[in-house]
């Protein structure tokens, strides 16, 4: 079995239970997903099984929207609805649909964000949630992340209330904190704020109209049509640059040979697909760290060894 299945995340799993649910239904051992979602946040988790596990990364560093909910009036320890209350301020004043859209606007471009306490970054080998559930607070490194755009989903022309909630719609590049971005739009009206719900509405191309649930992937699996709902691994390259290669240039680079970079990649300098007139992403590529002039296979896809 090969190919990306984009699950759609129901609340009070995380991820990984996500993976070890699909290796039963699925009955194959190489799964991988693509991005870890907290238990409470649903929505796309593209799954990778099989050879397409190799290209996981890929959809993990591609762009991600999200629909999220920002609650202004109250904090709590994780960021989002999950932890207590930390602090309490009523908003005494009544904002503009004009003010919100300015303070949205003023958190999109690149921005620096410090990651919560209750996150799976590593610090000093140890993932933060680890160091908060002993109650060890320990410096967290800022790290810089892109907003491409917000949009208020709420059609208020004004906001009030001692809680105020709104929703809005956020596209952003990967590692990035909704939790931490809601906190920040409430930093920035000047009230105490956290996240009070979340679904992931699109990760890399892949969108919720995409996803099955448990229950239909389980369909599919009784009925045998499970591969009519697998998407191939190329699915999950679409957004990078390809390199279209001839059958004789497709033997060697079956076997990791090195290619003289075209003119037209001179300047491009993330990963390059070598595909077939078929469409079929072979193996993927990056400039040679040593050899001027040449690419460098970083990942073999497909050969006639595998």
């Amino acid at each position: 079995m090969e190919g990306i299945l984009p699950l759609f995340k129901p609340a009070g799993l995380t991820s990984h239970d996500c993976v070890f649910k699909l290796r039963k239904i699925l009955k194959t051992k190489k799964v991988g997903h693509t991005g870890t979602l907290d238990p409470d946040v649903t929505g796309v988790l593209p799954i990778c099984i099989g050879k397409a596990t190799k290209v996981a990364e890929y959809i993990t560093d591609a762009g991600k929207a999200y629909v999220g909910e920002v609650t202004v009036g109250f904090s709590t320890t994780t960021e989002d609805a999950s932890g207590e209350e930390v602090e309490r301020k009523a908003v005494d004043r009544i904002f503009s649909r004009k003010e919100i859209l300015e303070v949205l606007q003023s958190l999109t471009g690149d921005i620096e964000q410090t990651p919560p306490m209750f996150s799976a970054v590593k610090v000093g080998g140890v993932r933060l949630y680890e160091y908060a559930r002993k109650g060890i607070e320990v410096e967290r490194p800022t790290r810089k992340v892109t907003i491409y755009s917000i949009e208020l989903l709420d059609d208020r022309e004004q906001f009030q209330g001692e809680v105020l909630t709104f929703r809005f719609r956020v596209n952003c590049s990967k590692g990035t904190y909704i939790r931490t971005l809601a906190v920040m739009i409430g930093e920035l009206l000047g009230f105490p704020a956290h996240m009070s719900y979340l679904q992931r509405v699109q990760s890399a191309h892949f969108s919720l109209e995409d996803c099955l649930t448990f229950e239909e992937i389980e369909k599919h699996m009784e009925s045998g049509t499970i591969s009519s709902v697998l998407q191939p691994l190329e699915a999950a390259l679409s957004h990078l640059p390809k390199l279209l290669i001839n059958d004789k240039v497709a033997e060697k680079v079956k076997n990791g040979a090195l290619l003289p970079i075209p003119e037209q990649f001179n300047t491009s300098n993330g990963p390059i697909i070598a595909e077939t007139k078929d469409g079929l992403a072979l193996a993927i590529y990056a400039k040679h760290p040593n050899k001027l002039g040449l690419l460098k296979p970083v990942k073999v896809l497909r050969n006639e060894i595998e």
